[in-house]
């Protein structure tokens, strides 16, 4: 895995696109879950938000290294 990234003459270090991408796909389950009532089994939903995020984020790493390396 290439650890910087050269976005238009700008070095951004790969974790930062990887976690605004985590971000994204995370707030969309998250609204997925709202809708359907999933968060009424949830005891604390801003924890379960937070740990839906970094598993998200773990997972594109993971996946980035071994498809992208």
């Amino acid at each position: 895995m290439k650890y910087e990234l050269d976005l238009f003459g700008v070095i951004v270090p790969s974790l930062l696109l990887w976690s605004v991408v985590a971000y994204v796909v995370a707030r969309t389950t998250s609204k997925v879950m709202g809708r359907i009532g999933l968060y009424r089994h949830v005891w604390h939903p801003a924890l379960f938000d937070f740990a839906l995020y970094v598993c998200i984020i773990t997972s594109l790493v993971f996946a980035s290294e071994e498809f992208f390396s």
